[in-house]
Formats: C-alpha cells, structure tokens, sequence
C-alpha cells in the first residue's frame, strides 16, 4: 500500500501537475473556497470526486460521523474549522453530509462494542439514538443517519461564528447523504421535513419540481 500512495505522488508530480501548473500556482497565493465541507473519514467518501470540485473549492472537515459537537461542549479542532472556514475564510455555505452503512451509527446501536475505546465511546454521545434494533436493516441505518445530519446541522447553529452568519444572512446550511451504492445524494428539506434526491445539476429540496424524488420513494 505505501508503494503505491507513493507511485500516486510520483505519477501526480509527472502527469497530473504540469496539466493544471496555472490552478496549483494560484492556489500557492490563498484560497477562497465555495463551501465548509463536514463529512464522515469513512474511506469511501471523496468529496472532491463526489462534487465535482477542483482544489481550493471546498474547505474540508472529516471526522467519524460527521459530528459537530454543539458549542461550547468540545471545543477542539471540528469547532476551530468551522469558526476559521466561517469567520475567516466567510464560506457562503456550509453541507453536513453523511453517508449510508456509517460505521458510526452501527456503534451507535452498541455502544456496549465500543467501549473499550474510551474516545469513540465519548463521540458516540453526540449521535441521538431513539430506537435501538438488534439487527438493523439498511433503512433503520439510513433513517439514523439522515436524523444524525439534522442532529448536525442544529449543533452547527450553536456555534457563535455561524450564528453570527445566520443573523446576517449570508450563510446556508445544507445536509445531505451520500447514497454509496447507486452513488446518489439526498439534501435535507427542512419545510417538507425529508431528504430529496438532488437529481440534476444545481438542483435540490423542494423548489426543483419534478426533478427530485422523495428519498422514502425508492
């Protein structure tokens, strides 16, 4: 594995650079990115790849979950990220995006398996579990975590920074779930109180008609 992390950066040096020298050599002066990107370390989640996005767009924060602990109760990096991303680089947006088959919200269903591991125990307090299932199906695992990026999202309003941005209006909160399979995402309708399928460039919620399905119609 390391032989070939380094054959990446050897090829990256070789083909990838010299292609786009002018993005790289710009982005060397600062960065202004588009949004704060809070999503899951889960291996299989590539924002950049997922968003179509070029380096310096999206201002990223990965941690298990995709936890925002509300403020002040763990203030620490995730907290220190949001508050730079927001008050310093004043992103216009900030997505929350989980994922299904999180590793998290299965230890969330049993802490009793995690508790050996006294710092993702103590994580494991910050995702709301209301129903506990023995064997939970993929759509209990869905429902949980799409509750556990609106959980998220209202951490994120805690945040002294954000809601500052809120108050002046110029700052979007958005959840969504990667779909791993199909390689779909849903976005977090707040009025209709469910997760929509963003269908087509630009579009997600309700205001895009017939373009979006309702994630709980699949």
């Amino acid at each position: 594995m390391t032989e070939k992390i380094v054959g990446g950066v050897s090829r990256f040096q070789k083909h990838v650079y010299p292609k786009r020298r002018d993005l790289f050599e710009r982005l060397a002066l600062g960065q202004r990115p588009d949004a704060l990107f809070v999503t899951c370390a889960d291996s299989r989640i590539d924002p950049n790849l997922l968003t179509q996005s070029d380096p310096g767009e999206l201002f990223i924060c990965r941690v298990i979950g995709n936890v925002v602990p509300p403020y002040p109760g763990a203030i620490g990096g995730v907290s220190a990220t949001i508050e730079y991303a927001t008050a310093v680089l004043r992103v216009p947006e900030i997505i929350v995006c989980g994922h299904t088959d999180c590793g998290v919200m299965k230890a969330a269903l049993h802490p009793e398996a995690v508790r050996k591991y006294p710092s993702i125990a103590a994580w494991l307090r910050y995702v709301g579990v209301e129903e506990r299932q023995p064997n939970p199906s993929a759509e209990f695992l869905l429902a949980l975590a799409e509750r556990n990026v609106v959980a998220q999202l209202k951490n994120l309003r805690t945040h002294p920074a954000v809601a500052q941005r809120l108050k002046e209006g110029n700052l979007t909160l958005r959840g969504w779930v990667y779909h791993i399979g199909p390689g779909t995402v849903t976005a977090w309708d707040e009025e209709r109180g469910e997760f929509l399928e963003i269908r087509e460039q630009g579009t997600e919620g309700r205001d895009q008609g017939s373009g979006i399905r309702s994630a709980r119609s699949r």
